[in-house]
Parts: C-alpha cells; structure tokens; sequence
C-alpha cells in the first residue's frame, strides 16, 4: 500500500524509529502528548507506568527519532524550568518495510500498538461506556466484517475512508462544533491467510 498521508500523520519510515516506538512506555508517552498536548516527564510517568526519570530517558530517545520536541508551558505556568514535551503531530503512520530487518520492527510496532489498542477498548468498556449518556452510548459501535477483496481494493477502500475522516481529524478540538466530543476510532485490518 502507498503511504497517504490526509490527516498529516508523522511518518515513521526508520526501522529503528519503529522499533523505538514499539516499547509500550514510548508508545504511552507518545499517545498522550498527542491527545492531551504538552506535558513534562513527571506528569506523563502516572500514565504510562515508568518512573519521571525513565520517562524522561524515553521522551529523549523519541526526540531523538523526531517524534516528539521541547514544547512551551501552558498558559499560567509560573515554573519555567521544567521541561515540557510534545508530539510533533497528532498522529503517525508507517507502512510494513520491505526488508527483513523493517518487517520485523514493523511487526513489533504493530503488536504494540494492537495491544494499547485493545487496552483502550477494554479501558472505555470498563470505565467510560457506563457514564455516557444513552444518545452517545448508541453511537458507539462495532462491527466484524468479512471481505473478499484485492490488495488493490483493499488500498481502495483504505483511502476512502481515510478521506471521509480526514476532515474531522484536521480541524481538531478548535475547529469542532461545540457539542461535539472526543470519539476513539480504532481500526483494523487482518488479511487472513490463504490454503493456496
């Protein structure tokens, strides 16, 4: 498949980078910056179970693949002496390497994200789906689908649903109707092996 790129993604294309965001503390941090802005190390290390200090070792070493700066302190931050950080955009994408080496850190970087993927959902399960209101309960959803498709309609179909989104993802929070509100869209696909 190509890399497109509608929601302006970080594209990690580095084997190396794809192996550094495939620790689960990397990938924690990274999630968080991107969804809830500037943070310093200690701030982070509650969500992403490290301490401040190793998180600070792990935000260093995603500077270091370009995936995460120095970020200014939010507004009414009297201390400037700490270090902020922040995701250089609000998502990443990678496309599986065609070389040993890549696909395999491709593959550790897949596994990794499905398992905070899957972590996330069974989080919203446990914790967010019992508090929302009915309305945004239904609109939660899933499906299970079957298709029978070429690689090249599968790329297809692919992009078109990244169009469709892209929009939404682009404008983010600011540009976004007042009753609107975060919504998780998780999204797989698992060609399935053939006998032939």
């Amino acid at each position: 498949m190509s890399l497109r790129n509608p929601y302006g993604d970080f594209e990690v294309t580095d084997p190396q980078a794809m192996r550094a965001l495939a620790h689960p503390v990397r990938l924690a941090a990274l999630s968080y910056l991107q969804k809830n802005g500037p943070a310093t190390a200690t701030q982070l290390s509650e969500h992403v179970g490290a301490s401040p200090s190793v998180t600070s070792w792990h935000l260093r070493h995603l500077a270091g693949f370009g995936l995460v700066t120095d970020g200014p302190p939010p507004d009414g931050v009297a201390d400037r002496r700490q270090r902020w950080w922040q995701a250089v955009a609000r998502g990443f994408r990678y496309e599986m390497p065609d070389t040993p080496e890549g696909a395999e850190a491709g593959r550790l970087l897949r596994a990794e994200m499905m398992n905070q993927a899957l972590e996330a959902a069974q989080h919203w399960l446990a914790e967010t789906e019992p508090t929302l209101d009915p309305e945004w309960n239904r609109a939660g959803g899933g499906s299970n689908t079957l298709l029978h498709v070429t690689q090249d309609e599968l790329e297809a179909l692919e992009n078109a649903i990244e169009d469709l989104i892209a929009p939404y993802v682009r404008r983010g929070p600011a540009g976004a109707p007042a009753e609107a509100r975060p919504v998780r869209h998780l999204r797989m696909l698992l060609p399935e092996a053939t006998d032939s």
